[in-house]
């Protein structure tokens, strides 16, 4: 068993509530710039904190004048946008208690959140969620109130004849131990579980990492960033209350499709993201440049920003040889791929999956350090990062202050802290079995350092266990594969088989250059999962990935499916996590196929 614990810089009172902050911030800065709202024609508008109470105060009003009372649950059902903060702000300035809904929620999926919670009211951001839901509201008796965001003028209206000091005491009435939102995990198997998180967790959470191993990012003048995860996910939400905590400027992306052209207007110092997000930027840019006949030079520059990275870590740091060349590619490349995500971006934290080193050293060596962190729902999202100062690539970082982390005799991670959540919604059989005298056990298999900083391994529930009795850590061999720019998922199976296998899809973006080179344009993926040079050019990739693993554990054999995974069927969490259960319910042929 190992050990290691950091003491905390910040505090949480307990009069404290995360509603706290924006009539602080009213008072004391009324004129700063908290957030950037996005226009129909794309142009940004500021918003002031003055601005930012005013509307969130009004529809607070809204909330009780329609008879929400403390403590009540409040669904939210929206793409990241401007109205899901300000309605989270207004929910926990009325004492009520958000619920998120993910905007990939199946209505079977939304019923059981909002039934679960009891939830009392819904918003809804636009008339196709707003049917998902009526769907089965004769099956959810709880809740009184459906409302879209068109109508949101219309409930601030409904809310004119309750007074200031009405909002004043509701809020006021707030602790810091009272529960602030209930989050259903995304999972991989089962109906997903209510995480109970206070306001204490947040703050505890935000506080310490803002004020601690962030500070360095989101403290500087004219910080600022954009959202474009999902908010109904712990880890934008986490990032959302600490930008408005530390006065950081906030923007938000409702679309993947759309972030690129946003990033270059909004122009944020730093971003969040999860590791796919990073391994489509740098595959996109592999394959682009090797469409235009520039591939050898982006892949010079590549291995030139890996090197430079990994020789930032020696004693002696990068020579005089490998510093020409990063500056001549920095010009050439790195400059243009900074200018693609707005030109100010200096660091990015990522989240969610562990992210391939090999990126992590590209990335630094272009000029944007990925911190990576570690943590869940139960976790308020963040329980480590690595430090702006003290990058460890390959690692998760240290804890964050006021946590602490045990590994326990089986390389269980376990973790305890203020971050900690307090149970899962009304199933105590589900909470005795996760908390034990204060820890949090994760099912993620780790290892600390020295220096406390933690590597991920795998996960408990996850390994496979081979007909020969070895174990194999799917996620190695995945994490690998997906940095292919030819692939897009891929899971690993074997388990009580003879051999490992894995099922490989195939990125829509990456294949079109590919068939253009290779003479094949407009082939449909449905002909290409037997095509001989498509099946060398992923042999390469499975070679690849099985050098980082014993024989017993490489993949013997793979198959290449017609079509990619989804969350709209299921088998992607929020997180873009493949849910193994799923795929190996709805690919058991293939599965299957790999063994005869």
């Amino acid at each position: 068993m190992r050990e290691f614990s950091l003491p905390a810089v910040a505090e949480v009172p307990k009069d404290a509530s995360l509603a706290g902050v924006v009539f602080r911030r009213a008072a004391e800065q009324p004129d700063a710039v908290i957030m950037r709202r996005q226009d129909s024609s794309g142009a940004w508008t500021d918003v002031t904190a003055a601005a930012f109470r005013d509307q969130v105060q009004r529809l607070a009003k809204g909330l009780v004048a329609s008879g929400i009372g403390p403590g009540d649950r409040v669904a939210l059902m929206s793409h990241t946008r401007y109205e899901w903060t300000l309605l989270d702000y207004a929910i926990w300035t009325a004492g009520a208690v958000c619920v998120p809904v993910y905007e990939t929620s199946s209505a079977e999926q939304a019923e059981w959140i909002l039934t679960s919670s009891g939830a009392r009211a819904c918003f809804a951001e636009d008339a196709g969620f707003e049917a998902t839901i009526s769907g089965f509201r004769d099956r959810a008796p709880e809740l009184e109130h459906l409302w879209l965001f068109d109508a949101l003028d219309t409930l601030a209206r409904d809310g004119e004849r309750i007074t200031d000091e009405e909002i004043a005491a509701r809020t006021a009435s707030v602790k810091a131990t009272d529960l602030a939102t209930l989050i259903y995990t995304s999972g991989t198997t089962g109906r997903p579980k209510g995480c109970e998180l206070s306001h204490e967790n947040l703050l505890a959470d935000v506080r310490n990492a803002f004020m601690g191993p962030l500070a360095a990012v989101t403290s500087v003048g004219g910080a600022s960033t954009l959202l474009f995860l999902p908010l109904a996910h712990v880890f934008a939400r986490i990032i959302q209350v600490g930008c408005i905590e530390a006065g950081v400027v906030l923007g938000h992306c409702p679309s993947l499709s759309d972030i690129l052209p946003a990033l270059g207007t909004f122009q944020p110092t730093f971003i969040l993201a999860v590791p796919r997000v990073f391994e489509k930027v740098f595959n996109g840019a592999q394959q682009r440049a090797h469409s235009e006949r520039k591939g050898a030079i982006f892949d010079r520059a590549a291995t030139t920003a890996m090197g430079y990275s990994e020789a930032l870590d020696t004693p002696a740091g990068p020579g005089f040889g490998l510093r020409l060349r990063h500056g001549l590619f920095d010009r050439l490349v790195y400059g243009k791929l900074r200018a693609a995500l707005g030109g100010h971006v200096t660091h990015a934290v990522s989240g969610g999956a562990a992210l391939n080193p090999r990126l992590g050293h590209f990335f630094r060596g272009i000029g944007l350090t990925v911190l990576e962190g570690y943590g869940l729902t139960e976790t308020t999202a963040a329980a480590t990062v690595n430090r702006p100062e003290r990058v460890k690539i390959g690692t998760v970082g240290p804890p964050i202050p006021g946590t602490a982390i045990r590994i326990d005799d089986d390389g269980e991670i376990l973790v305890r802290g203020l971050n900690v959540f307090g149970g899962y919604w009304r199933n105590e059989t589900a909470t005795g079995e996760v908390l034990d005298d204060g820890w949090f056990r994760t099912g993620d298999v780790g290892e600390l350092d020295d220096e406390g900083y933690l590597t991920i391994t795998g996960r408990k529930k996850e390994m496979i266990v081979t007909a020969g009795g070895k174990n194999v850590a799917p996620a190695v061999l995945e994490d690998r594969l997906r940095a292919d720019a030819l692939i897009s998922q891929c899971m690993v199976v074997g388990d009580g088989r003879p051999y490992v296998a894995a099922l490989i899809t195939l990125d829509a973006e990456a294949i079109g250059p590919w068939l253009e080179r290779h003479g094949k344009a407009g082939t449909p993926l449905s002909a290409l999962h037997d095509d001989p040079e498509l099946i060398a050019a992923i042999q390469l990739a499975v070679d690849d990935a099985n050098q980082a693993v014993s024989r017993a554990e490489s993949i013997r054999r793979f198959r290449v499916l017609d079509t990619d995974f989804t969350q709209e069927k299921g088998q992607l969490s929020a997180k873009l996590g493949i849910r193994r259960s799923v795929l190996m319910k709805d690919y058991a042929a293939d599965v299957e196929a790999l063994y005869s």
